[in-house]
Parts: C-alpha cells; sequence; structure tokens
C-alpha cells in the first residue's frame, strides 16, 4: 500500500484535494441546511411570541373596548334620561306657551272682530250716506240736465234772435242798458236819446268837461262774421264772407262817425258797442286795420268786458269832479275841525295844570295829616311823672312835628 501510494503521488494528492473539496462543500450545504433549520425554528419562535404578544395585546384591546362599551352605555342611558327629561319638560314649557299664545290669539282675534264688525258697520253707514248722496246728486244732475235742454232750447230761440237784425239791435240795446245802469247814475245817461241832426242814438252819456256827451252805439251787423266762420261753405266763399265783413265794419264806422259825432254837440268821438266777445277778438286779432281805421274816424270799438273798464273809468272821473266841485265845503270843514282841535289842547293843557296843582295840594295835605299824627303821638308818649318815653328814630312821624310846613 505504501508503495502504492509511494509509486504514485501525484495521482493521490488530486483524490485527496477532490475528497476535501467534497467534504468541505458536504459541510457547507450541512452547516446552511442547519442554519436554515435554526433560522426556521427561529422564526417559528418569533412567529409563536409574536402571536402570544398579538393576543395579548388583543386580550387588552378586547377588554378595553368592553370597558369603553360599557361607559359608552352608561353614559348614552344618563343621556337619553336627561334628553328625557329636558323633552318632557320643553313639551310641558310649549303646551304652556301654546296654550298661552291661544289664549292671546283668542284675544285679539275677538278684539279685532269687534273692530271689523264697527268698521263694517260704519262703512255700511258711510255708503249708505254715499249712496243717498249719489242720489240726490244724481237728482241734482237730472234737474240740471232737464235746465241744459231749456238752456239749449234757449239758445237757439237767441241764435234765431240774433239771426234778425231788429232782434239783434233790441238784444244789443238791453245789454248795453243794463251795463251802464249797474255802473253810471241814472242822471249821467240817456238811452234812445235824439240828437239836433234827427238821428236817435242807443245811449249818451253826459260826462262832465272837457270831454262832453258821448254817444255809444248798439247795433252790429253779423251776417258775413257768422258766413266767414261757417265751416260747411267753401274756402273761396270764406274768404269772400271775410272780406264782406270788413267792409261792413268800415261802413258802420263812417256810419257812426257821421251820425254821432257833431261839433260843439257831442264828444270828438263815439263809441261802437259789440255785444259779442267773439267779435271783439276777431276784430283785435285777425283785422288790425279795422281798428286803426276806426281810431283814425275817432270810434272807439268795445266789447262787455271793456265797456265795463270804460264805465268805471267815467264813474271815476265823475267822481273826481264832485269831490272839486265840494272841495271848498271840505276846506271850511277842515279849517273848524283846525280851529276845534286848537280849543281842545288848550283844554288839554289847562287839564294838566289843573291835575298837576291838585298833585301838589295832595302832598300838602298829607305832610299836614302826619304833623298832627305826629303831634298826638307825642301827647299820648307824656308819663304822669311828666318826663317822656325814648324819642322815636329819625325819620319817624314825631320827628316831622318841629319841621317847618311850606305855604
Amino acid at each position: 500500500m505504501n508503495e502504492l501510494l509511494q509509486s504514485s503521488p501525484n495521482f493521490l494528492v488530486p483524490g485527496l484535494l477532490s475528497g476535501i473539496a467534497v467534504l468541505l462543500l458536504w459541510l457547507l450545504i450541512s452547516a446552511g441546511w442547519r442554519s436554515r433549520r435554526l433560522l426556521k425554528r427561529l422564526d417559528e419562535a418569533l412567529d409563536r411570541n409574536a402571536l402570544d404578544h398579538h393576543r395579548e395585546i388583543l386580550r387588552d384591546l378586547h377588554a378595553g373596548l368592553d370597558r369603553q362599551t360599557d361607559r359608552m352605555g352608561e353614559n348614552a342611558r344618563a343621556d337619553r334620561e336627561l334628553l328625557q327629561s329636558g323633552l318632557a319638560s320643553a313639551s310641558m314649557q310649549l303646551s304652556r306657551s301654546m296654550e298661552t299664545l291661544t289664549q292671546s290669539v283668542e284675544g285679539q282675534l275677538r278684539t279685532l272682530t269687534g273692530q271689523i264688525n264697527t268698521r263694517l258697520d260704519e262703512s255700511l253707514r258711510k255708503t249708505g250716506d254715499t249712496f243717498a248722496s249719489v242720489m240726490e246728486r244724481l237728482a241734482t244732475i237730472d234737474e240740471a240736465q232737464k235746465r241744459i235742454d231749456g238752456l239749449s232750447a234757449s239758445v237757439v230761440s237767441l241764435q234765431e234772435l240774433l239771426g234778425d237784425k231788429r232782434s239783434r239791435g233790441a238784444f244789443g240795446e238791453v245789454q248795453l242798458e243794463a251795463l251802464v245802469r249797474n255802473v253810471l247814475p241814472p242822471d249821467i245817461c240817456a238811452f234812445q236819446a235824439t240828437l239836433p241832426n234827427g238821428t236817435r242814438v242807443d245811449c249818451l252819456l253826459d260826462l262832465p268837461p272837457p270831454t262832453g256827451r258821448v254817444a255809444i252805439d248798439a247795433k252790429f251787423p253779423l251776417e258775413n262774421y257768422r258766413r266767414m266762420l261757417d265751416a260747411s261753405l267753401a274756402q273761396t266763399e270764406q274768404k269772400a264772407a271775410q272780406t264782406a265783413f270788413r267792409a261792413d265794419v268800415r261802413r258802420h264806422v263812417d256810419a257812426i262817425a257821421g251820425k254821432y259825432i257833431l261839433p260843439g254837440v257831442t264828444a270828438d268821438g263815439a263809441v261802437m258797442f259789440l255785444p259779442a266777445e267773439a267779435v271783439f277778438a276777431e276784430l283785435h286779432g285777425a283785422h288790425p286795420e279795422i281798428i286803426a281805421y276806426a281810431q283814425s274816424r275817432r270810434v272807439w270799438i268795445v266789447s262787455p268786458t271793456t265797456l265795463m273798464a270804460v264805465l268805471n273809468t267815467a264813474r271815476a272821473v265823475l267822481k273826481d269832479v264832485e269831490t272839486r266841485r265840494h272841495i271848498h265845503i271840505i276846506q271850511s270843514e277842515l279849517a273848524k275841525l283846525a280851529q276845534d282841535f286848537q280849543r281842545f289842547d288848550a283844554r288839554m293843557g289847562a287839564l294838566a295844570r289843573h291835575i298837576e296843582q291838585a298833585g301838589k295840594d295832595v302832598a300838602e295835605v298829607h305832610i299836614s295829616s302826619r304833623k298832627i299824627s305826629a303831634r298826638f303821638q307825642r301827647i299820648e308818649a307824656v308819663r304822669p311823672d311828666g318826663s317822656e318815653e325814648e324819642s322815636a328814630a329819625p325819620g319817624s312821624p314825631a320827628n316831622i312835628v318841629d319841621a317847618p310846613e311850606a305855604d
């Protein structure tokens, strides 16, 4: 064997090395297997410890949860009882509040019902009064309607009246006479007076100089004026009526100037009275040349309104004339009044002097009275032993006795 070993040393070394390597490999594998088994056992031990620890924690957790659940149950029961008692108290308070509110609402409803009934009664009464008033007004309106119907008939009659020349002239004369009599005294005016040239004027005013006697004519042509404003006529016919209207006014102005302006008899002017304000406005608004022509002929065109102004001016002139006529009487009365006032002033001065002297006399009598009273007091103050009481203070009645009295 030894020979074998000695004869082939190179052959054995690799084998030994291989065996050693195999042994080392087996050792490493076994060590790894053992270490894995050890690690596995260690893991199992750790797992068992961790599981026990977890179970302990879970048991503690379950015990804590049970205790917390018990406490929460107790708190929930306490809260539920407190809530139930609070709800019961709130329910009782709400019931009392509802009862109070119901009573208050019922009282207010009764009050409101009474007020509504009162107002309804008052409204019904006012409605009845209003209805009665409306019925009265309707009756008045019916009566006014009847009067309007009658007035319409009267207006138609008036239009028919104004359509006739003589009737229109009579209407103007009546209106003129009414206006003049309402403003001027009757001895100043004369109606349907006859002038020296034989013409008759509707009204003649006898005014003081330098005005003199003023004639007023109340007649006026209206036919062409009415045709001029007639909308049923053609425009050419209306223009022709307007031209004829201007010619009528000019002719009437010339007639008044020729008949009623008489030198030495009447004033240097006359008045043409238009009983219609519309005609007067038409002349002044649309035909100023006619007004200028009438003024150049000393004819003054007036309406009922402007005639009132003229008559009031005439009345003021009459009043001024009467005042100047009686001015000497006024001056005489003023002079007498001045004399009476002078006598009154002298007598008032004498009365003042007498009053002043009477005041002085009263003061002197008062002084004498005080002296007499003082003497009586001194007599009463004398004692039986012949002495006197203590003298009075300065200025007292006892000290005034020896004062000299004024004459």
